[in-house]
């Protein structure tokens, strides 16, 4: 996102065609641009450069596809908080973020906190992630897990 000379974030400001086009894209995000302008009123030339015009501003950030982890077997959601030495705090970050297990990785207040989700096959599974790489890397100096139980509502986009 473009940062201003004090290094902050630039906010983008939206109007409301924006908006709907945004909420219509979460939605259904292979929603075709013909199909969108239809919806918004708009041509489907003026919602395509809308959307790029949005995709370059870093307000839409980029498309997925949402997977249901236990359709493809993964059964054990977790979500960790680790503590680390403030000098590895990033290094800590740099590893765990290019892990494949983990699906989001926070910086949080509190003493060099990181929270981090991770899905996993089985409970075997995570034991392994655990022994073998959150517990080897260095200054952590302690994780706590919780494993999910039931899912009632995950972000898939954002109040505008």
């Amino acid at each position: 996102m473009p940062q201003n000379p004090n290094n902050e974030a630039v906010v983008i400001d939206i109007d409301e065609i924006d908006r709907k086009i945004i909420a219509e894209l979460n939605a259904n995000g292979r929603i075709s641009y013909t199909d969108l302008a239809k919806q918004i009123g708009l041509s489907r030339v003026a919602v395509q450069s809308r959307i790029n015009a949005l995709m370059d501003a870093g307000v839409i950030e980029r498309f997925a596809a949402v997977i249901n982890p236990e359709k493809i077997g993964i059964r054990v959601s977790a979500f960790f908080n680790v503590e680390v030495e403030p000098k590895y705090l990033h290094a800590v970050a740099d590893r765990l973020s290019a892990e494949p297990f983990v699906t989001s990785l926070y910086h949080m207040t509190g003493p060099s906190k990181l929270h981090m989700h991770g899905l996993f096959r089985d409970n075997r599974e995570m034991e392994n992630f655990l022994k073998e790489t959150l517990y080897t890397l260095p200054g952590i100096t302690s994780v706590d897990c919780q494993v999910l139980i039931n899912r009632y509502k995950s972000r898939m986009g954002m109040r505008l």
